[in-house]
Order: C-alpha cells, then structure tokens, then sequence
C-alpha cells in the first residue's frame, strides 16, 4: 500500500465489547456497537458476523476492495436493510425494528455514492430541509403563518448559514443546488447531513470525483467537523491517503467479513489485508 500523508497519533485502547476506541473515548459509552450482525440475499450472506465499536469523537473508516458489503453496511445501520441477524446499539439503544426515519431521528445521518440533492432547489433550501428534526413549530402555525412559523423559519435561516459557512459555502445559499460543481454538491450533501443533528455521520466515499486538492481540504473539513460538533464520524472510501491520514480505527471487510481491524499503522501493514486487496503472490518455483 502506498504511501500516505502525515497522520494522528491516536492510541486505541479496548473495550469490554473486546473492540478498541479511541483512549479519549474510554470512558464513555461508545457512540455505536455492532454485534454478529449479518444480512442474506437469498442464499447469498452479503455481510456476515459483522462486529464493530465506535468511540463518540472517533473518525472510523471501513475499507475493503468492491464488492467487499460496505455500503451494505451502511444499509444495514440506517435501516434501508433490515439485519438476518445481529444487533445495533446507537448510543446503548437497540435500534431493532426501527425505520430509517426514526434512525435519523436517533442520531444517525448518511450520504450517498450517488449525490441525492434536491437539485431545483437553492443550496440553503436543501439545508433546511435537513433541519425538519429542529423546527418547533405545528402544520396549523405553517399554514396560517402564526408568529411561531416565522420565529422558526428566522432560525432555521441562521442554522443553516451557519452550517454552511464550516465549508465557506454561505455565499452560495441562493445558488441552485444542480447548479453547483461536483465537489461543491458534494459538501453540500454533507452539510444537509449534518443539519439532522446526528451524533454518528456516515459518509460514502466522500472523496468520489475529488481532485487533490479538494481531498486534502475535505480532510481537514471532517476532522473541523468531529471537533467542532463533538461526534463520531465513520467513512468508507478508496482513497487511501485521505483513509490512513484520518481515521483512527480502521475495519476492513472482505467478502462481508470483517478481516482486521486496527490503526491506520497496523492495517497497512497487515499481510491478510494486503493479500485482499493485491491479491495472493504466486509461490516461486
């Protein structure tokens, strides 16, 4: 694996879950624990004893070649699927049986592979839609536009400035949201994440269709994000220098099994791992 950019030191430590987190998190309840947890596709076990533990202020990555059931996962924990088998605990709460609006209303927020913006509407427009969760206002005071709507509306308004505004995107509240280039509607779908007030934000392959720079700068974004919003951030993507120069806890699924787990150092030089993604050296002789 190549080389990557300069990293955290973070020390992981264990749990009683017999998973590891960030020491910082120790003494807290982790933000998200999963245990056995699988889903079948017929005959097919497209993600299958599938364990993990997140720290509350960790950046987790979850990595494997394609096909390997990431963003299966990321079904799984926002209840697009439903598990076979296995239990979720958001914040120490079974999230069994629940739908993937109540899972957002949990704490946990996504985005996608493929942008899913309301493209016809303003950048700002798209925000407040992600602040629903937020608005204390009934049907009754929107309707009859009571003191109570526009007190709410005037808040939302300043909310989702302010949201936009972590990625200097303030000035392009008026913009249509399809209007905006690739990696500007890429931010976007992550500050409308944010915007649901999740303490868990899973992020899919967030780098897709980023140049260097833009990679570098989201970087240094998601790290603002964890320390800014004091949450749990969990990310599957391809790109390894930005994988290894964040994350702190790393799970690398293959075949949807998990085959390590560890920190960035331990992954990379993890021989199971390694064979995974290269592929098994042929015997000499």
């Amino acid at each position: 694996m190549s080389n990557v950019t300069e990293r955290p030191k973070t020390k992981l430590v264990p749990v009683p879950s017999h998973s590891v987190i960030p020491e910082r998190d120790a003494d807290k309840r982790p933000i998200l624990e999963c245990s056995h947890l699988g889903i079948d596709f017929g005959g097919l076990k497209a993600v299958d004893d599938f364990n993990l533990t997140i720290g509350r202020t960790e950046i987790a990555g979850l990595i494997g070649p394609n096909g390997a059931g990431k963003t299966t996962v990321f079904n799984l924990l926002t209840k697009v699927y439903q598990p076979t088998r296995g239990t979720i605990l958001l914040d120490g709460m079974d999230t069994s049986g629940k739908t993937t609006a109540q899972i957002n209303r949990m704490g946990i927020a996504r985005t996608f592979q493929n942008i899913r913006l309301f493209s016809k509407l303003s950048v700002l427009d798209n925000v407040l839609i992600g602040l629903h969760n937020e608005m204390d206002y009934n049907l009754a005071g929107a309707i009859l536009r009571l003191p109570t709507y526009w007190r709410g509306e005037r808040i939302a308004r300043r909310r989702a400035l302010e949201l936009l505004s972590i990625f200097d995107m303030q000035d392009l509240a008026d913009h249509e949201a399809g209007s905006l280039p690739y990696g500007a509607q890429r931010r976007l779908e992550i500050v409308r994440a944010l915007a649901t007030n999740p303490s868990l934000l899973l992020l899919d392959e967030p780098a897709a269709g980023m140049n260097p720079s833009e990679t570098a700068e989201l970087m240094e974004n998601i790290v603002k994000i964890r320390d800014t919003f004091h949450i749990a951030v969990m990310l599957i993507e391809h790109d390894m220098n930005l994988v290894m120069g964040i994350c702190e806890g790393i799970c690398v699924l293959n075949f949807g099994q998990v085959i390590a787990k560890g920190t960035a150092e331990e992954i990379q030089s993890n021989p199971v791992v390694i064979e995974a993604y290269l592929g098994k050296k042929k015997e000499e002789g």
